[in-house]
Parts: structure tokens; C-alpha cells; sequence
């Protein structure tokens, strides 16, 4: 998953410590001046050439065929730019899709456009899109508090934590419970999470005490939106596996996407510590599924950009376009700009939208720019570290630097 530093700063808002095995590849950092190193060359390995198969159009040239300045050598550049083991980099622009791939490591036996990556926090926009969908449907309400959906019956106080808090990262509650840490720190660098089941996630948010008033201030909270995945489950009585995928994995065709957790099988990419050499096992994320447990091909990342991006082909409509509505505004002069789903950032064609995410191993970077009709994924298989330049080369990807 991915928490959020460096986003803070202004008062009435709070940002967020990293969590356990994701140092922070946040959407913060894709931004211009957040403290990354955006473009250069690093020995990232040739990009290989990568026709993807899916829905859209799929790019007919291999990177041999790359005039400067195309989408292709674009990419190729990008993949160039990020040192990991395994780097893809897919973009669909008006339906027309070019992926490119490469890496420190030797192709994988399985083409690295083909693997399931781990998206950590890149999870929450699909978390966020099932919440527009039950909400729609009457199933839910945004504005429900929390508890009564996970202990009805229970007083939900004054000031309840309701389903939009949570998911919009208002609602008090710090990053992670304070009682995971001690556990975690046994796998700190690998599986934090695994030894943290659901029933202990809701037994910890029935006794929180959130650090301000919901709604009023932001802060990063992993926490709350795992909290959120458990009371859409008590509400629908459905499994989260299940739920997620027969309401919005299946309706939009995402048929390489998953939240089962991997098994290091030759289709799932594999991931790497810091040092970009050492593997991780796959993630095990306990009781937080909802905030970060989705593996996905980057075809099926493309089809759902490409959704986003032309909402009116879609079964999920309204709900896609709802997406997009700004819900809060923080930071000086109210710069940073946040959607149910989506950070959102403003650009010379008119906003973007994008979230990224890590875990302990991997990293990825989904966002779409409707105005350029451009949609971005990004994937890498090494844990973020400093002056990673990952995020901020598929930011800048995106916004068309």
C-alpha cells in the first residue's frame, strides 16, 4: 500500500507516516518538486517490444519502429529512467494502447506484460468505485457511520465516522492501528500485514478514538479505508473477494485482475527489496484487503483508465463520472485536490487523475487525463527508496512533460 508523506503541510491537515513496507511511493511524489528526480537515464535495461493484447487498439510497432518524440519512445525512455528488476510502462491514448517493458533482470518466463503486479495502494480507486456502486444501487449511503454497519445497535455517537470518511482519508483515524506495529516488526520487510486478520482491524476501530473532529482533517489512513472494506462486507453480507470482483471487476472486464492473494507462481511478477537483487514473497495483507490487496495485468489497468476516460461505454456509468467530482480541497491555497477516489492535479489541458502505490516489493502508478484522452499504468518490481524516480517519471508521463 501506499501511504502519502510529503503531502501535508498545511494547517488543518495532517500527513501520514508510511506504513510497514511501502517507504512512501505516494502520489505526492509524482508531483513536480516533491522530491523526486523525474527524467535521465538509469540502467534500466533496453525496453522490449511489447504488443498488448486487450480491448483497445494495440500499439502495431515494435521499439525498433520508435520515431522520437512517438508514444513509443516515450515509453521506451520511461523504462529506460526507472532501475528495477522488472518495469512496465502502458498508455492508451484515444483508445490506440503502446506498452512498453524492460528491466535490470533477464526476461521472466512469462512476458512481463502478461504478469500480475501488486498495486498496494493503487487498490483504494477500485475500493472507491465499489462504494459509488453500492451507494447508487441504495445499498449503502456515504454519509452512513461506520459502526452501525459493522455493530448495529451500537450508539454511533455525535460525530460518527461515516463510509466517506473513510475513504477520503477524513476520518481521524491514524495510518495504521497502534497494536499492528509490535507484530509487524517480525516482517517489517516483507509481510507486515499478514498476521493482522479483519476481526482484529474492526476490534480496533470499535475502540479508536479519532485524533480530530471526521471530516475536518485529512491524514493518509490505510486503516480507515481496511475499516471501510469491512462494513461494505457487513452490509452486503457479501465476501470482500467476492463483492469487488462481481461489481466492478466483472462489469468492466477486468479478467486479469484479482485481490486473491498470489502464490509466486510464473504468472505473478515477482518483487524486490530496496536493493533491487533480494526477492520478497508475495504480499499477505490480512485485514486490509480493501486498501490494497488487487494484482493486476497492465492490460486489464489500461481497461479500466480507458473507462474512466469514456465513462458513457460503461455499465458503471455514472458512478465512473462521479469519480471525478473534487469532494476536498487542502494544502496552501487549497493546491491539492482530492475526488472519492483520485488525487487530482491541474495541468495546462485540464485536470488529471492518478494515484500510485507500493508494497513491499513493487510499485504502480495508475492515471488518466481526459482532456488528452491519455491513460497511464505504470508498474515496477523494486520497493521504493529514496530519490526513486519511478512515480514521478510516470507523472510526468501523464501530464505530457
Amino acid at each position: 500500500m501506499s501511504a502519502a508523506p510529503g503531502e501535508s503541510g498545511a494547517a488543518g491537515e495532517s500527513g501520514a507516516a508510511g506504513p510497514p513496507g511501502e517507504a512512501g511511493a505516494s502520489a505526492a511524489r509524482g508531483a513536480p518538486g516533491a522530491g523526486t528526480e523525474p527524467g535521465g537515464p538509469a540502467p534500466g535495461g533496453p525496453a522490449s517490444d511489447v504488443p498488448d493484447a486487450g480491448p483497445g487498439r494495440p500499439d502495431p510497432d515494435g521499439p525498433g519502429f520508435d520515431p522520437p518524440g512517438s508514444d513509443g519512445a516515450r515509453l521506451a525512455a520511461a523504462v529506460r529512467a526507472v532501475d528495477a528488476p522488472d518495469v512496465v510502462f502502458a498508455l492508451s491514448r484515444n483508445g490506440r494502447r503502446t506498452v512498453r517493458s524492460g528491466g535490470t533482470a533477464p526476461p521472466p518466463p512469462v512476458p512481463r506484460e502478461e504478469l500480475r503486479y501488486e498495486l498496494g495502494s493503487a487498490s483504494k480507486p477500485y475500493t472507491a468505485l465499489l462504494l459509488a456502486r453500492l451507494a447508487a444501487n441504495g445499498e449503502v449511503a456515504g454519509n452512513a457511520p461506520a459502526v452501525a454497519q459493522l455493530l448495529p445497535g451500537r450508539p454511533v455517537g455525535r460525530a460518527p465516522i461515516t463510509l466517506t470518511h473513510l475513504i477520503t482519508h477524513t476520518s481521524g483515524l491514524p495510518p495504521l492501528p497502534a497494536d499492528l506495529y509490535p507484530r509487524a516488526l517480525r516482517a517489517w520487510s516483507t509481510n507486515p500485514y499478514a498476521d493482522y486478520p479483519p476481526e482484529r482491524v474492526v476490534r480496533a476501530f470499535l475502540r479508536a478514538r479519532p485524533r480530530h473532529r471526521p471530516g475536518t482533517r485529512w491524514r493518509y489512513s490505510n486503516f480507515g479505508v481496511a475499516v471501510l472494506g469491512h462494513a461494505l462486507v457487513a452490509a452486503t453480507g457479501v465476501p470482500w473477494d467476492t463483492l469487488l470482483a462481481d461489481r466492478v471487476l466483472t462489469p468492466l472486464g477486468l479478467t486479469g485482475t484479482t485481490t486473491v492473494p498470489g502464490d509466486g507462481s510464473a504468472g505473478d511478477a515477482t518483487g524486490h527489496r530496496a536493493d533491487g537483487r533480494t526477492p520478497v514473497p508475495p504480499l499477505r495483507i490480512g485485514g486490509f484487503r480493501a486498501a490494497g490487496a488487487v494484482r493486476a495485468r497492465p492490460g486489464d489497468l489500461l481497461t479500466l483508465l480507458e473507462a474512466h476516460l469514456d465513462p458513457g461505454r460503461s455499465p458503471a456509468a455514472a458512478e465512473l463520472r462521479a469519480l471525478r467530482r473534487p469532494v476536498l480541497r487542502r494544502g496552501a491555497g487549497h493546491r491539492h485536490t482530492h475526488t472519492l477516489a483520485w488525487f487530482q492535479h491541474p495541468t495546462d489541458h485540464g485536470p488529471m487523475y492518478f494515484h500510485a502505490g507500493a508494497t513491499s516489493g513493487q510499485q504502480a502508478f495508475l492515471g488518466f487525463h481526459p482532456e488528452t484522452g491519455t491513460a497511464v499504468a505504470a508498474l515496477c518490481t523494486r520497493r521504493f527508496r529514496r530519490r526513486d524516480r519511478f512515480v514521478a517519471t510516470a507523472h510526468a508521463l501523464l501530464a505530457g512533460e
